[in-house]
């Protein structure tokens, strides 16, 4: 049975990729059509077409447009591990342009996990070649919203 993380992470991404409602706008312009193909708890591998919405001025793939999907698909890899959580530190480097309609391959795997700090790490391939595009090194932390009831009272 799959865990409920890896379900709700794979379902957000679904989600996204479709403009489900109550999703944020420019996210899903980013990453409408991603296709999840594998994943399992700490990894996810995806296959997206770029479409013509998310060109530059030259034809290629939007470095900002690419950094969102990195971004996106790292977050609900680590999900998938931990649950909630928020970035820390994002760095992405590029390594080759790509053109609108290509098929790109997006491999996100958490390689470093610390307890109070995990590092997801996104590699973004051209699928026809395994040529690198762009590679993402994203830390999180886990997130968790809980009350801390003090025993003294204030005086405010």
């Amino acid at each position: 049975m799959e865990d409920k993380k890896l379900q709700k992470s794979k379902k957000w991404l679904d989600d996204l990729s479709k403009g489900a409602e109550g999703i944020h706008e420019l996210e899903a312009l980013t990453v409408a059509g991603l296709q999840v193909i594998h994943a399992h708890k700490g990894f996810f591998l995806c296959h997206f077409i770029v479409p013509s919405h998310l060109s530059d001025q030259d034809g290629n793939w939007h470095v900002g447009a690419i950094a969102t999907i990195v971004d996106d698909v790292g977050a609900a890899t680590v999900y998938s591990a931990v649950g909630d959580v928020k970035s820390v530190d994002f760095t992405i480097s590029y390594y080759s342009r790509v053109k609108i309609k290509e098929e790109v391959e997006l491999e996100a795997e958490i390689v470093g996990d610390m307890g109070k700090l995990i590092c997801v790490v996104v590699k973004v391939t051209r699928k026809e070649n395994g040529q690198l595009v762009a590679l993402g090194k994203q830390w999180m932390a886990p997130f968790s919203i809980k009350t801390h009831q003090s025993p003294v009272t204030s005086r405010l």
